[in-house]
């Protein structure tokens, strides 16, 4: 069966950590790895004009983050790598959530300086809640930072995770003379030099012997020699299968901006990382080797090329192969599509491609059919659950400031909306427009792409809004239900699908409401 075997080298990850600890740059050095670009430009530098490669948002450049997950492939010593790259603001943790589904591992982030961070935290509960295997990778160890102990202490304790070093740095800062790599047992020196794109690594098996004092000095060798006893003695072994289980969490260190220890990450992810993983459906477990085909929308993004306008749904796939041109059944809507140019992604590149295999993730074009959580299937009829919509956290009237631009802010709204930005709530009583989101930063987001993609200028009106639960419509035909929409009018909505929403104006007004009408469910997510 080669479409096992082709399945069977697929590894699909994901990078995620706190704003800032050097995930984009990362993944620009992973691709450099992969010979897949000849430069990388990092993020932070001014004199290079080239920006990261996967922030290919106009805002993305100007802020030097990175606003929306990107996907992006390469080849590497016969297996097929596919990296999301994720936002790290919480402002868009809704897609990286999303994003979380769609990955068989991850890989940690973490700033040597600032250690584990209140958004990384988050994240990694979320891979915990479905043991997800991770790898932590402790970023910038040319900058002055905690010792690595610490670090690793800190990690185990925060994140609530079981840690074995893989590498142990020689030194850090401005001592910072290498990296003992414990997995292959050799030592890789650092020369401060970004330019040079590989580094030779020098075999090193006998940690006593002369050579080692030769190399970074009697300090550091003796500091190292300690350093890696007190790792064998103190930190478990490593077990592939513990790993696997989500139990045991490997870490690197290195600097990814020097483009060093990231050789090392790579080679022991290749190794080591899980193959596409089975996932649960409503009906049954999907296995990635079967031959029908089967996959689920897990982002949707607008506007990628601006010229063209074109809507672009990220497919996970799950089992089976995909293929161009051959009808597949959209089970929400039961009726076959079909798609002439799926693009496989690599950052601006997109490529149309005949076939491809579980674990990648294909994008298709979209007139509208798709919403985020869709599944595709070759006839059978099966839904994945577990991409959430989250109750948002800020309320904003939204306005139109050019009156002759309406029909361009409707419908940009209406795409946006769609991508999974934020949410739109329509007032019942006056048919004003709410947009919620779960991040401030979005509203900036909205607006510049509504001026830049659409042509259409928006204001943004406060609106004192504690949360938005969904009411349950079961209880539709009773007396209470009417009452209850009779007199809670001004604080009732009907969101994009038209379910009834009502916005509580504070928790107080909430739990009031809650115990007056009794029958009446309430609920803060919009998947029941």
């Amino acid at each position: 069966m080669s479409f096992i075997k082709e399945i069977n080298r697929r590894r699909t990850f994901g990078i995620i950590s706190h704003p800032d600890a050097g995930k984009t740059t990362l993944t620009e050095k992973l691709l450099l790895f992969g010979g897949a670009i000849q430069e990388a430009g990092a993020v932070k530098s001014n004199k290079i004009k080239k920006g990261a490669t996967s922030d290919f948002m106009e805002i993305e450049r100007q802020r030097g983050i990175s606003v929306a997950t990107s996907v992006l492939a390469f080849e590497y010593g016969g297996t097929k790598i596919n990296i999301l790259d994720t936002p790290g603001h919480k402002d868009f943790a809704e897609d990286t959530f999303r994003t979380l589904t769609a990955v068989d591992s991850v890989i940690v982030v973490i700033d040597v300086a600032k250690g584990v961070e209140e958004q990384t935290e988050k994240l990694v509960e979320v891979c915990r809640m479905r043991n997800i295997p991770i790898i932590v990778f402790i970023n910038k160890m040319d900058r002055e930072g905690k010792d690595a102990f610490d670090l690793l202490d800190e990690v185990e304790q925060k994140l609530n995770l079981k840690v074995v070093p893989l590498s142990f740095p020689i030194g850090m800062g401005y001592d910072f003379k290498g990296i003992y790599n414990l997995w292959e047992k050799n030592i890789n020196l650092f020369s401060g030099d970004s330019r040079k794109n590989i580094e030779e690594t020098i075999e090193i098996s006998d940690l006593e012997s002369e050579e080692l004092d030769k190399l970074v000095g009697d300090k550091a060798a003796n500091t190292l020699r300690e350093n890696i006893e007190l790792v064998e003695g103190i930190y478990p072994e490593f077990n592939k299968q513990d790993y696997l289980d989500g139990a045991l969490q490997p870490v690197f260190f290195g600097s990814a901006l020097n483009n060093f220890g990231v050789r090392e990450l790579l080679d022991c992810f290749v190794e080591i990382a899980p193959k596409p993983r089975p996932k649960q459906s409503e009906e049954r477990l999907v296995k990635p080797e079967e031959d029908k085909f089967t996959g689920f929308v897990f982002k949707i993004h607008a506007n990628m090329d601006p010229n063209h306008r074109d809507r672009l749904a990220f497919i996970k796939i799950v089992s089976g192969v995909f293929k161009r041109n051959t009808p597949y059944l959209h089970v929400r809507q039961g009726k076959k599509l079909k798609f002439s140019s799926p693009n496989a992604f690599f950052a601006e590149k997109k490529e149309i491609v005949d076939i491809s295999y579980a674990g990648d993730i294909v994008g298709l074009h979209d007139t509208g059919n798709f919403k985020i959580g869709d599944t595709l299937t070759e006839g059978e009829v099966i839904n994945y659950k577990g991409i959430p919509s989250f109750s948002p956290e800020h309320f904003r009237y939204i306005n139109n400031a050019d009156p002759l631009k309406s029909k361009q802010l409707y419908k940009g709204i209406d795409q946006l909306m769609d991508e999974g930005v934020a949410q739109l709530f329509t007032l019942e009583l006056n048919g004003r427009k709410v947009i919620g989101t779960v991040g401030a930063l979005q509203y900036e987001v909205i607006q510049y792409r509504l001026e830049h993609e659409y042509g259409a200028k928006c204001t943004y009106e406060n609106l004192n809004v504690y949360k938005a639960c969904w009411v349950d419509p079961k209880e539709s035909k009773s007396d209470e239900y009417k009452e209850f929409v009779r007199v809670k009018q001004r604080f009732l909505a009907k969101d994009k699908q038209n379910q009834l929403v009502f916005l509580a104006d504070s928790a107080f007004s909430l739990q009031m409401t809650q115990q007056k009408y009794p029958s009446i469910k309430f609920h803060f997510t919009s998947e029941f």
